[in-house]
């Protein structure tokens, strides 16, 4: 790690320390283990990468985990028929639909067969409404990470102009609320976005999360800026993010790095959705309270406490 790298994978060790000691708590109270189901439909090599990884995050903190592979030919019938019987499952804490899934299942008919009290990923319809609402369920994972990092590391978001390169429903869509919650003055960008240097070159702070790799290059960042890149992308050089590191570095004054900054957190914020589902189940799925207890984000007194395909 460089001297302005925000350490995703330092961050990431902190919470899974908090993670894990939280869960055994809870066993030990409820005698349960928290379950988290993944739902695949075909083999596709990214999602059995996804399901891996997620498989030893939630081993580090206690949690168990189960893939239920269907066929790549599966219908969008059969498919609501697994999530309505693991929604239906009291030993089941949480549920992820793997992407992708094959083009002939509707994606929004997919996802709104998740149980809401379940969803980790935060996909189903009822639970972006409620987020927009500005009173969430639960938080999409991505999104989640960003604002922990930006907490961690002091980075104050108070009138502060910034930008948003993406507009995806997992990602961009869901930052543009939470930025907001903490008053930010936000302007979101995609890739079809004219003059797109005018808008990145004079952010405070800069979230890229197109999918375009090395998107955003020096010239189009301000002096000072805190980039935070989202993105993931493979190529013959290797793993890059969306936005051109080396060329960007020299401007910046705080950076995640890729790999090693956003996505490490991500991964230990499910882990934490699925805790946060397994206590609402154990409330027989009353989460009111809980909710009140647990999204500090939306608490103007606590909020500095806890922090789709078109881009």
């Amino acid at each position: 790690m460089k001297e302005k790298d925000l350490n995703g994978k330092a961050l990431a060790k902190k919470i899974t320390e908090e993670i894990r000691w939280k869960v055994s708590a809870f066993h030990e109270e409820y005698k349960i283990v928290p379950r988290l189901a993944m739902v695949q439909v075909g083999e596709d090599p990214a999602s059995n990468t996804y399901i891996k990884s997620k498989q030893k995050i939630c081993k580090k903190v206690g949690i168990e985990t189960e893939v239920h592979l269907l066929p790549e030919t599966s219908s969008l019938e059969q498919l609501r028929a697994k999530m309505k019987e693991l929604s239906h499952d009291d030993h089941v804490h949480g549920v992820i639909l793997e992407m992708p899934i094959p083009a002939h299942i509707p994606y929004f008919e997919a996802v709104r067969g998740i149980d809401p009290y379940k969803d980790v990923d935060c996909l189903n319809p009822v639970n972006l409404g409620e987020l927009f609402m500005g009173d969430p369920l639960l938080i999409p994972n991505t999104p989640k990470a960003v604002m922990r990092i930006l907490k961690e590391y002091n980075v104050s978001l108070q009138g502060k102009e910034t930008v948003i390169v993406g507009r995806s429903l997992p990602i961009g869509k869901p930052l543009w609320t939470l930025l907001l919650a903490e008053n930010a003055t936000v302007t979101t960008c995609h890739t079809r976005t004219a003059d797109l240097k005018f808008h990145t070159s004079r952010a405070d702070i800069l979230i890229v999360c197109a999918g375009r790799p090395k998107l955003i290059t020096g010239d189009m960042v301000r002096e000072g800026a805190v980039v935070i890149d989202v993105g993931i992308n493979v190529t013959d050089d290797g793993i890059t993010g969306d936005v051109d590191y080396e060329g960007v570095y020299p401007k910046v004054e705080r950076i995640t790095p890729v790999p090693g900054g956003v996505g490490p957190v991500t991964a230990t914020m499910i882990t934490e959705n699925i805790l946060k589902t397994a206590r609402m189940i154990v409330a027989k799925k009353n989460p009111y309270h809980i909710r009140r207890e647990n999204s500090r984000l939306w608490d103007a007194k606590e909020c500095e406490t806890d922090t789709g395909t078109d881009r």
